[in-house]
């Protein structure tokens, strides 16, 4: 699918596809080209009508700087990182913009919340974007948002999860163990997330194509830093949260051990008296007694006593 933008004055259309086009004066006045899954006819529409060469999705992907960020004469190529987070299972989606003059193009392979967002907001205010460079910054700006609200909620659920290892394990130790190992992919995708946006924002900060007059990068660059340290912090909260897990679940682990081995201190005497008394053997004094069975009986009972009351004065139960 593909949205062409285009602006005149203060009036904002929007077609579906390359071919609606009219004449050369609304191709002139495209700002925003958003391909969504594209197939290779509308690449290769798109590529003929604005003269322009995409980069194959797995060129895209590449993680080198030189891939992540292209500058040409007439042209500058980013690849940027955007998250998606779905119930808990987080990954990072790269979407291609291309620059060229005043035009912006975009090339993504998933519905992204922040296209969406920043579709609505242009819609509804289409003066306050002049160019592609204008559209870039804010679609970055909206993404460096949800990134903070992603952080924001992250950090309430380690406080909750903190407080259950506290005040309510329940020998859930699988699942709390799952959590803190989720929470932590979800950190490191959103920390791979900033520092790639970083890098992309400090090589676009340097470029002299486009002026920078509401000083956007600079902001932004600026809220990243504040969120990597978030993420930094988090990441240590996790790890010391994990510590305190295991520290509670040996705790738990030896306390169970603890009463095992109570129980055998407790039923080792009777068992050693039962089993002299059981034997076989023809001459045994007791065996013919006629309270041997009782006092039998009362040893076994004092024996497990025994241990109990000194366990007890020691503390130990």
């Amino acid at each position: 699918m593909i949205n062409c933008f285009i602006k005149k004055g203060n009036r904002l259309n929007v077609i579906e596809g390359v071919n609606a086009f009219e004449n050369n004066e609304d191709r002139n006045s495209v700002i925003w080209i958003d391909m969504v899954t594209p197939s290779l006819e509308e690449i290769k529409a798109v590529e003929t009508t604005f003269d322009i060469n995409f980069p194959t999705k797995q060129e895209s992907e590449e993680i080198e700087l030189s891939s992540r960020y292209w500058e040409e004469d007439n042209r500058i190529e980013i690849n940027s990182y955007f998250l998606i987070n779905d119930h808990g299972h987080a990954s990072n989606e790269t979407v291609s913009f291309i620059l060229q003059g005043k035009l912006l193009i975009s090339i993504r392979y998933k519905d992204l919340a922040s296209f969406s967002a920043f579709t609505k907001r242009l819609l509804s205010s289409p003066k306050e974007f002049r160019n592609g460079y204008s559209i870039f910054c804010q679609i970055i700006d909206i993404r460096i948002d949800a990134d903070a609200d992603t952080i924001e909620n992250l950090s309430k659920e380690i406080t909750k999860i903190r407080k259950h290892v506290f005040t309510d394990y329940s020998n859930d130790d699988e699942e709390i163990l799952e959590k803190i190992s989720t929470f932590e992919d979800l950190n490191m995708k959103i920390r791979e997330n900033l520092t790639d946006k970083q890098r992309i924002l400090s090589s676009l900060l340097k470029c002299e194509k486009y002026t920078d007059e509401k000083n956007e990068i600079p902001i932004m660059l600026k809220d990243i830093r504040s969120l990597i340290d978030h993420t930094n912090f988090n990441f240590e909260r996790l790890d010391y949260l994990q510590n305190i897990f295991i520290g509670v679940l040996s705790i738990e682990q030896n306390k169970v051990i603890k009463i095992f081995t109570i129980v055998n201190v407790v039923f080792l005497p009777p068992t050693l008296i039962a089993s002299i008394y059981g034997m076989n053997f023809e001459f045994m004094p007791e065996l013919h007694w006629d309270y041997g069975y009782l006092v039998s009986i009362g040893l076994m009972i004092l024996s497990s006593v025994t241990p109990i009351v000194i366990f007890k004065k020691k503390g130990w139960i």
